[in-house]
């Protein structure tokens, strides 16, 4: 997926800054993919497609993306708190409707008041809170990596099974490697292997387990309620030397050759097929083409 800025004329996906600068209260529909709810200096962002397992089609990225921006340039809110409505927090990327995308020609790019919910370009400047519950795979798990503090229900599923369907990571290469070292996602990412909430603490990508998804969302809301209650100009600053300091601008080649990859493999022979025995419950066969 192109994640460079383009102020031009509006792409697929692409919405005007809100002028406003003060988010507003979406509430929970059957229309809603998103839902957006403030309380005091916090918002709540919920993905809101349970049916679809919560994948991210365009129209949830894009709007994610929007979220992201009107939150960041929001000077009354202070933190965010990302969780998912249903059974599960995310199964990751709507693959049949990104390749519907994809084979339109029309661009994948962000636009103008939009900050790319998996981090590889403008940063928020604001501290980003997580709380997955259930299935949390793929680009789920990636917008995941991409939030500041991050709490799991004992009932997640972590996946980042790609590689199992004839498809490469969108961002976990890079982020995934760096966070929980090389041997730890590579033990995932080569095999599609699934993993829990406890071994996700043990390699440090979640800092706090509970025991359920209310008790979940309830310590998210007290870690971003705390973080607010801080001084926001030493946290933005505090965000911005700590990106410098893991180095974000070294991450620019890795996510550019990374996107080239992505791209081509989802014109592959192996993604068709990787789709195909999906879809037909049994093991894929590859060859490389």
């Amino acid at each position: 997926m192109e994640i460079q800025r383009d102020a031009s004329a509006p792409e697929v996906g692409v919405t005007k800054p809100n002028d406003s600068r003060h988010m507003v209260d979406i509430p929970r529909s059957p229309d809603a993919k998103l839902t957006m709810e403030r309380r005091g200096q916090i918002v709540l962002i919920g993905i809101n497609r349970p049916k679809m397992f919560n994948r991210i089609d365009p129209e949830t990225f894009y709007g994610l993306a929007k979220a992201y921006y009107d939150f960041d340039n929001d000077s009354t809110l202070r933190a965010a708190v990302l969780f998912g409505h249903g059974d599960n927090f995310s199964r990751g990327n709507d693959v049949e409707a990104f390749s519907a995308l994809a084979k339109s020609g029309k661009s994948f790019k962000l636009g103008e008041g939009q900050i790319d919910t998996l981090g590889r370009a403008q940063k928020l400047s604001k501290p980003l809170i997580v709380v997955v519950h259930g299935d949390t795979w793929n680009m789920g798990h990636e917008l995941h990596l991409a939030a500041d503090i991050r709490v799991a229900n004992a009932d997640v599923r972590y996946g980042q099974n790609e590689n199992a369907h004839g498809r490469v990571p969108g961002t976990a290469p890079v982020r995934f490697v760096r966070e929980a070292g090389w041997a730890n996602a590579m033990r995932y990412m080569l095999t599609g292997d699934y993993w829990d909430a406890q071994t996700a603490y043990r390699i440090g990508i979640v800092q706090q387990v509970a025991p359920n998804k209310d008790a979940a969302l309830k310590s998210a809301l007290d870690i971003a309620n705390r973080v607010a209650a801080c001084g926001p100009l030493g946290i933005k600053a505090t965000l911005k030397v700590a990106h410098l300091g893991i180095n974000d601008s070294a991450d620019t080649a890795a996510f550019a050759e990374l996107e080239a990859e992505y791209v081509s493999l989802f014109r592959s022979e192996d993604l068709i097929e990787g789709r195909r025995a999906e879809a037909e419950n049994r093991p894929p066969i590859f060859h490389g083409r």
